[in-house]
């Protein structure tokens, strides 16, 4: 493709981004869903002015790491440690139980393959913790004890569901299931929560001086970039995907990271906070594009809309999706109101579903019409929960963030 091209293309991609991603936040639906309509809209499912290609890939793909640098930053041990107990309990049943339910129709009602089905399950597992904050703080609930619960659980869902993620690249590049080669990359994640914080300790002090001694501005920036593609460089070369090392980076550098048995290392506050205001621009920039490429690849001239396939299919993994979130707070000891509350913050799946599907799609794993079904899926997640929660709370549980 020739340079002046590509230029075209990109600049396509970033206004309809930004374009589609406004009028979304406007309607009160995420902007991640407005960046996915837009590359549907731009792409070959509608105008065709957009293909996708290695290059925009590329950039997709620094996105995503970078999407998950923002997440591992954002992971806040402390908010762990005083939620506790019951977001444990509506973390785990709510990893376990979508997986189990995903995994348990797509293998045996649908009839397809293990790896198929363990991408299926994966994919409904994460909660989009972005999405949850969003809305608990339109609502002023996010200080609020139920609000602490789902905090707690969403941070431990992401955890849960990138681990998850690379068991699953590792079975998407081997072609099966490995459990020598699982064990390996459980054996770096160890081996990283254990050498992390120690790291970030160092690396927050370097930064900050050298941030201050530096005649040249932009320092902060380099120097994350620069660790974030050497993380998923060590990641890549160890078996895990690359985005799980943009995660280690963000997760290393965090406020706050706790080590076993209670001991912690706090990185320098100061610092914390440089990385997150001068990183957030180019978070910004490159994130929409991941959405965007994703609607790019989604192609829905080639599905069969008259398949009663996509339909049964999407609707069933919908409403496991859902109810395999919802159960997990009926297990708490709280008034029939926060349970409900709980549940419904929990089921947005939003960036992590859409790595999920996007990754099983470019391993060949899932085919244009199963994609396009997960897709289905994680937009109405995604786009509905938000509507849910805001209804919910000023019918019925008002008085629940009022405490």
């Amino acid at each position: 493709m020739e340079a002046h091209v590509f230029f075209l293309h990109l600049l396509a991609v970033l206004l309809a981004a930004r374009f589609f991603a406004e009028v979304a936040v406007r309607l009160g639906a995420p902007s991640v869903i407005g960046e996915l309509v837009a590359g549907v809209i731009i792409g070959p499912s509608l105008l065709g002015w957009v293909e996708p290609n290695e290059i925009l890939k590329l950039l997709a793909e620094i996105g995503i790491i970078l999407l998950l640098f923002e997440v591992g930053l954002k992971t806040d041990g402390k908010r762990l440690l005083h939620s506790g107990f019951k977001s444990s309990i509506v973390a785990l049943s709510g990893f376990i139980l979508p997986m189990l339910f995903g995994f348990t129709a797509a293998y045996w009602l649908f009839d397809l393959s293990l790896l198929v089905a363990l991408f299926i399950g994966g994919t409904i597992t994460a909660t989009s913790i972005g999405i949850t904050v969003r809305v608990l703080n339109d609502l002023n609930c996010q200080k609020a004890h139920e609000g602490q619960v789902v905090l707690g659980a969403a941070v431990l869902d992401d955890v849960f569901g990138v681990i998850l993620l690379a068991i699953l690249y590792e079975f998407s590049v081997s072609g099966g299931i490995s459990l020598i080669n699982v064990s390996k990359v459980l054996l770096f994640i160890g081996l990283f929560f254990a050498f992390a914080p120690v790291v970030a300790k160092f690396i927050s002090i370097y930064i900050t001086r050298l941030d201050m001694n530096s005649e040249i501005p932009g320092v902060i920036p380099t120097t994350i970039v620069s660790l974030v593609l050497f993380f998923s460089w060590i990641s890549h070369s160890l078996g895990a995907p690359e985005l799980l090392g943009g995660f280690a980076a963000g997760l290393a550098l965090s406020r706050r990271f706790f080590l076993p048995f209670g001991l912690t290392i706090n990185t320098d506050e100061v610092c914390a906070r440089c990385v997150e205001s001068q990183m957030k621009p180019i978070i910004q920039l490159f994130t929409p594009i991941f959405f965007v490429y994703i609607g790019l690849s989604l192609n829905l001239r080639e599905i069969d809309w008259s398949s009663q396939f996509i339909w049964g299919f999407s609707l069933t993994i919908f409403i496991l999706a859902v109810l395999g979130k919802m159960i997990g707070p009926f297990f708490l000891k709280e008034s029939i109101y926060s349970k409900w509350a709980i549940g419904m913050a929990m089921v947005p799946r939003g960036e992590i579903g859409l790595i999920f599907v996007e990754l099983g799609r470019i391993s060949d794993i899932l085919n244009n019409e199963i994609h396009a079904g997960m897709v289905i899926v994680i937009v109405l997640t995604t786009l509905l929960s938000p509507f849910a929660m805001k209804w919910y709370h000023y019918e019925y549980a008002t008085h629940l963030c009022d405490d």
